[in-house]
């Protein structure tokens, strides 16, 4: 809905709107709706698990996929195809709350709403039901999931998502940290959370100060 509304106040494409104000200033030259024809090459295949077997099968090839072409409807909550850079530069610039490169792309009150806990206790509980699945982060801000407890070795405040083609991408505040893996597998079984879980441990034990 906010991808729509955006597109009819600003008369221009939801997808135009993000070059212009935030893939642009933030040097996302990799972010899109989908890939263009020159770049295809880049693309991985993306996975899912066959739920009787669980061995891997393909969900979606690069070349005449659904990211080979631009959609016919570019949505706020889903769709977008990035690499680990521009998505780096992303929660970069969400840890400076809001600057990047000394450009000023989101005001410091709109970052802190974002990265703020929003749900009560009622739909904290319903949210982090699936654990095993969807984390337990206790929280969710706007777009993202809000760490609110400590259950690992994540600070309070961490921010971030698993997306559901196995991305798991997010930003501790408390330790400067940003960390993103690019599985390209489904999170349809307990593979692909697990795989997650052992990327952060790992990444936090790694921090030496």
């Amino acid at each position: 809905m906010l991808g729509v509304l955006v597109s009819r106040v600003t008369g221009q494409s939801f997808g135009a709107f993000l070059r212009e104000r935030v893939f642009g200033p933030l040097g996302m030259r990799d972010t899109g709706f989908h890939v263009p024809a020159d770049k295809l090459h880049r693309l991985p295949t993306s996975y899912a698990h066959d739920q009787e077997t669980g061995e891997l099968e393909v969900w979606d090839e690069a070349a005449g996929g659904r990211y080979s072409r631009p959609p016919k409807f570019e949505s706020g909550g889903t769709g977008l195809v990035s690499t680990v850079d521009d998505f780096n530069a992303f929660y970069q610039m969400l840890l400076n709350k809001g600057t990047y490169g000394g450009e000023r792309i989101l005001s410091r009150p709109s970052v802190e709403l974002m990265t703020t806990n929003h749900l009560t206790p009622e739909q904290a509980a319903e949210k982090n039901s699936l654990p095993e699945y969807f984390g337990a982060h206790g929280g969710f801000g706007f777009g993202m999931a809000v760490r609110t407890h400590r259950r690992d070795l994540a600070s309070v405040g961490q921010f971030g998502w698993d997306g559901g083609l196995g991305t798991t991408a997010y930003a501790d505040p408390a330790e400067g940290l940003t960390g993103i893996l690019l599985s390209q597998t489904a999170i349809d079984t307990l593979d692909t959370p697990r795989l997650h879980q052992d990327f952060w441990t790992t990444a936090y034990q790694a921090i030496d100060d």
